[in-house]
């Protein structure tokens, strides 16, 4: 862990504040890539996951943005409501669960909301290489757009457009007219809000296996859904290391039978978005219900935090 102290805060957009993050000594920080996040631990207890929103290659600082949002967690109020210039936060090392596929071929970046933060970074990278891509960002209105000036050169170029809905989506981007015809060999990279990520995932079903990436932010409501018990199989696990064997009741994910059995198991964001809680797995099949494992690794590994036991007896590298 890496403990930063917080140089400035600055006023994004509405209800939008960033956050940069300095070593205390004026040292370099570990280096990352576009897409890469950090765990923040917050005052109050809580341990949250933030998209880095400045340029890679700079090393000097991180830079998190963060959307006040009072019907959450707590996490994000608490960052703007106690955090101070001067003040030392404790944070993770950078790790990447959406990064950017070097190779040729457009790039089609989306962007909701407060989820710029990642794709700010991706499209910066994509400027500094050379590569063909589009950024299109949609928000409510220009108050709740963010990084608005920094992407002014980018959308003097045609590489960035606005998208203004007023608080109707159908008066937004068409996102279905601009997937509908993907490109041969360009990828396309998206996130935000729920809502906006269920729109993209239909409009770019179509794409070809491995050009779709995307990343949530927060829980996705079918999600929250099956971890109520509406959705999740029952079944037993059996822990390798451990020695034990679990009953997972309905509704209960694999992580909180682990807890309740006493067995420790790492876990930051506990909705299956982070991949702190990765779990191999050798026999059995569970069901999986993250946004970050591949169909392949899937069949080596789960992320617990948010996966059911599945039908049949399920043994754990635990």
């Amino acid at each position: 862990m890496l403990n930063l102290c917080v140089r400035s805060i600055t006023y994004e957009a509405e209800g939008i504040r960033s956050f940069e993050l300095v070593h205390p000594l004026g040292k370099d920080l570990p280096p990352f890539e576009a897409g890469a996040h950090i765990d923040v631990s917050i005052p109050g207890g809580f341990t949250r996951q933030y998209s880095l929103c400045d340029p890679s290659w700079q090393r000097k600082h991180y830079r998190i943005a963060v959307l006040e949002d009072r019907g959450g967690r707590g996490g994000s109020v608490a960052l703007h409501t106690a955090l101070r210039a001067g003040d030392m936060i404790e944070v993770s090392e950078p790790r990447n669960l959406f990064p950017l596929d070097s190779g040729a071929g457009h790039k089609v970046l989306l962007a909701g909301g407060i989820g710029i933060t990642p794709v700010l970074a991706m499209a910066e990278a994509l400027q500094r290489s050379g590569h063909s891509f589009e950024l299109h960002y949609c928000t409510r209105s220009p108050e709740r757009t963010a990084f608005r000036e920094r992407l002014q050169t980018l959308a003097a170029q045609d590489k960035a457009f606005f998208h203004h809905d007023m608080g109707d989506p159908a008066r937004g981007l068409d996102i279905a007219a601009l997937l509908a015809r993907p490109e041969p060999g360009s990828q396309l990279y998206f996130c935000g809000p729920p809502g906006f990520m269920k729109a993209v995932q239909a409009a770019s079903a179509h794409w070809p296996q491995g050009s779709v990436h995307y990343e949530y932010f927060g829980v996705n409501p079918a999600l929250t859904e099956k971890l109520a018990g509406t959705g999740q199989a029952a079944g037993e696990v059996r822990l390798a290391k451990s020695d034990k064997i679990l009953a997972v009741r309905p509704g209960q994910t694999l992580l909180q039978a682990i807890r309740e059995a006493g067995v420790a198991c790492e876990s930051s964001c506990e909705s299956g978005v982070c991949g702190t809680c990765k779990v191999r797995y050798f026999s059995g099949q569970p069901e999986h219900n993250d946004y970050v494992l591949s169909d392949e690794e899937r069949t080596e590994f789960v992320l617990v935090c948010c996966a059911g036991a599945g039908p049949q007896a399920l043994l754990l590298d635990l």
